[in-house]
């Protein structure tokens, strides 16, 4: 230890003293730095030990060098991101990625990534990580440990056309942002990227430089600091420096005899949940970080000796959100003064003198194995400093023998506080490359997938427009209800409805357009109200789609909202597509997610989701997902977010594709979708002629201004009123498949939106009628007849009707007419 003489007055090197931690260093070599009032609040002055580059500027509230509270510290790098996505705008905020410098700004760019709000953040490290090949890198030309790997888990994170963000804690040069955006630029180009930094101090040629480079590469390059100013180095400056340090470095004492206790502290981090950006870090595992904290802060608190009055969490150079979060934690429960710092690879002269910024110094060696070798690691400003307690957080991967050596770490800071706590979060290692996920791509948007406009819906599909999927509706039947295939492996040919049809779905559409509206709104309300200020709306594809459209465009009319969209894949039987949702836990926050769909039947979509849910956590360790799914018709009553419980009809489960964007039911198909792929489905360009996608769409949102009252009205009452599901539809679907000797659920249809899919899809045994139905079951009556199916009404159904799939379907029990044969 260099210097370890307590610091002392309030001359202190957090900045918060009366005379500037930069003095020493600007009296002796000329040095100086100006620009905003607040630079020197957030700076002051050391000397490297660095035959490149003679000065550091040290900064009091990045937490690296100088112990700060961490509410300080996490504050500015929050404030940061803030400002990134007033910048950038809520929709492209929300495409955004983060990417940090190792090691000084891993915990700045995470903090930024935090304040943009949803976006997934990555760092670069100096630490290779066996079986995970890099992604990329760039050289830092003037530090003292150049390369910078990009280790991704996901390669996407680096690949999508998103704004990228870069966030180091000065721009003295800008040539590593530079190196970063060159490197990234040629290999994944894209249109923006905003810089970010606490301090700009580049010259006027310097800043000249990147909008230039900007104009090259025909980005747009934004910047973006808490303050900027100018550093006037004098000629010599270098020589002059390192003669200053040759002549204030002292040897290194031998290792001090430790008289504190050490003790280790279990935090009990959340299993799955990175220890920092390295690979990558998401907004579900941010979500699920969230969570853990209190409790992870209390076992520390538990911890502190009784009476400790000023406590240092101590991280571990690249090393610094974890312990930062759990220090910012910590200052919320103690009545102890808090401060945050960590250790570094960087070394710098330690002067005890009130205008220099780093006051002492521990040298220990290094305790993770550095592909580098083996070298002395730091702890600044730490020896001295008056803590009570110190608690020293490293990840597994430098819990290591080095670590508990006599000349060690821990061992160094014994020596200087009565109390030192260790805790030790599980280091993160992605499987190996070879075992990896594939990169997920983008979401699709029409028009090149879908009529739908592209900022209506991201598709989380992939395209099997080329690929032939249709079979004969009867032989598709036989070979489910034998067991041969399931439904999603292959799609009916689309149904082209005759003119009498369609005029009957315009009349439909004309007659129903408010009633859909006030259930649009209801239901969007209630969202709004009881799950999240700005949610994700995720369609159940295909029949949600137009709904979740739908509600963004009732969110965007009634609140100013532009709400993201997505479709995406669910199989009965077969679960949710899990690539879809790693895709929207990478890029979303996964309690903001509100799956939508379009009615409920018996409710069988709502339990096979809900059990997708759980697998998915258990086999990705993502939570945060809520499985209640938001519906515009609930007329069996399984779900709480509901805009009616009556059974009518929804114009557009009178049609396929061409009232769905024109894509077709989703695909799932061995042959065709890899464990790594979206579920499949096709976009029926060749039916834009009847396409009446954007007419159902236009048609409801024209009804919004007149049905807002009743909005309201509704949906306060419904807010509070008992919407516990009772799940009566199920139980009169197991009701009537007894009662009519199915014995079989899945063929029983209940609703006029299933009824309607069996007629359109299925090979239809009987059509059950509610005694006393009227216009709303128009159509059904006429794809009955056309298919020769007999309707039978019956006096008491919880629906408006009932579709009955054949119970005994061959094309023998059935003619290739689609007529019944035998009962």
């Amino acid at each position: 230890m260099d210097g370890d003489g307590r610091t002392g007055g309030d001359n202190r090197a957090d900045g918060t003293g009366d005379v500037w931690s930069g003095r020493w260093v600007a009296e002796r070599l000329g040095v100086e730095l100006t620009g905003d009032d607040g630079l020197t609040g957030l700076l002051g002055l050391a000397l490297r030990r660095n035959p490149k580059r003679a000065h550091l500027l040290v900064s009091h509230v990045l937490g690296k060098h100088v112990p700060q509270s961490p509410s300080v510290v996490y504050g500015h790098g929050f404030a940061l991101g803030r400002r990134v996505r007033d910048l950038l705008g809520d929709a492209e905020a929300r495409r955004a990625v983060v990417l940090g410098y190792a090691e000084t700004a891993t915990g700045l760019g995470h903090s930024v990534a935090d304040g943009l709000g949803h976006a997934p953040y990555l760092h670069s490290t100096r630490r290779p990580v066996p079986g995970v090949a890099p992604a990329g890198g760039f050289e830092e030309s003037h530090s003292h440990a150049t390369s910078h790997l990009l280790l991704p888990e996901d390669p996407g994170l680096l690949a999508g056309g998103g704004p990228l963000v870069l966030v180091d804690d000065e721009f003295s040069t800008g040539n590593t942002v530079l190196n970063t955006v060159r490197a990234l630029h040629e290999r994944h180009p894209r249109k923006r990227y905003v810089v970010v930094a606490l301090v700009d101090l580049r010259s006027p040629a310097d800043a000249g430089r990147l909008e230039e480079f900007a104009r090259e590469i025909g980005a747009r390059v934004d910047l973006v600091a808490t303050a900027s100013g100018t550093v006037r180095l004098p000629e010599g400056v270098l020589a002059r420096g390192q003669e200053l340090v040759a002549r204030h470095e002292r040897p290194a004492p031998p290792p001090p005899r430790p008289h504190g206790r050490i003790a280790r502290v279990e935090l009990h981090w959340p299993r799955g949940v990175p220890d920092g950006g390295r690979h990558g870090f998401t907004p579900a595992h941010r979500a699920r970080l969230e969570r853990a904290l209190p409790a992870m802060a209390a076992r520390v608190a538990e911890a502190l000796p009784a009476g400790a009055r000023r406590v240092l969490v101590l991280g571990c150079e690249e090393l610094m959100y974890a312990p930062l979060r759990i220090a910012r934690e910590l200052e919320q429960v103690v009545d102890a003064e808090v401060r945050y710092s960590t250790t570094t690879r960087s070394p710098v002269l330690a002067v005890d003198d009130p205008g220099y910024a780093i006051r002492t110094r521990l040298v220990f060696p290094a305790h993770d194995d550095p592909a580098d070798g083996p070298g002395e690691r730091y702890a600044y400003n730490v020896a001295g400093a008056g803590f009570d307690a110190v608690v020293a957080v490293v990840d597994s991967a430098a819990d290591t023998p080095a670590l508990h050596a006599p000349d060690g770490l821990l061992a160094q800071l014994a020596a200087h506080t009565p109390h030192v706590l260790y805790a030790v979060v599980p280091s993160y290692v992605p499987p190996a490359s070879a075992e990896r996920p594939a990169m997920l791509p983008e979401p699709l948007r029409g028009p090149a997938f879908s009529s739908y406009a592209p900022d209506e819906v991201g598709w989380l599909l992939q395209d099997l427009s080329d690929v032939t999927l249709e079979a004969p509706t009867e032989e598709r039947e036989e070979a489910i209800q034998s067991g041969g295939a399931h439904y999603a492996e292959s799609l009916p040919v689309e149904y082209q409805p005759s003119e009498q049809y369609q005029q009957l779905f315009h009349a439909a559409l004309q007659a129903s357009a408010a009633r859909l509206a006030q259930a649009v709104g209801v239901v969007t309300e209630l969202v709004l109200a009881e799950r999240s200020p700005r949610p994700v709306l995720v369609s159940l594809a295909r029949a949600g789609t137009p709904v979740g459209i739908l509600m963004r465009r009732w969110a965007r009319h009634r609140h100013g909202l532009d709400l993201p969209h997505y479709a995406v894949s669910i199989v009965r039987g077969r679960g949710i597509d899990a690539n879809a949702l790693r895709w929207l836990a990478a890029h979303h926050d996964p309690r903001d997610v509100v799956f939508v769909d379009g009615w409920t039947g018996k409710g069988a979509i709502a339990r096979e989701l809900a059990a997708a849910l759980r697998d998915f956590e258990q086999a990705h360790g993502i939570t945060g997902f809520d499985p209640e799914i938001a519906v515009l018709a609930d007329p069996g009553s399984c779900v709480r977010t509901h805009g009616t419980r009556e059974d009518y009809l929804i114009p557009s489960a009178c049609l396929n594709s061409t009232v769905s964007g024109l894509i077709s039911r989703t695909v799932l198909r061995a042959d065709l979708v890899g464990p790594h792929d979206y579920h499949g489905a096709k976009f029926y360009r060749e039916l834009a002629g009847a396409d009446v996608s954007s007419v159902f769409l236009d048609a409801v949102s024209a009804r919004f201004p007149e049905v807002g009252h009743a909005v309201e009205l509704a949906a306060k009452e419904l807010l509070n009123s008992d919407r516990t599901p009772t799940w009566a539809g199920w139980a009169a679907v197991e009701r009537i498949s007894e009662e009519y000797g199915i014995h079989d659920v899945n063929l029983v249809k209940p609703g006029v939106g299933e009824t309607t899919r069996v007629l359109l899809r299925r090979v239809p045994w009987r059509i059950l009628a509610r005694a006393g139905a009227g216009a709303d079951l128009d159509h059904v009556r006429l794809l009955a007849e056309q298919r020769g199916v007999p309707v039978e009404e019956v006096a008491e159904l919880p629906y408006s009707c009932v579709g009955l799939i054949h119970p005994k379907y061959t094309r023998g029990a059935i003619g290739a007419d689609g007529r019944a044969v035998g009962a």
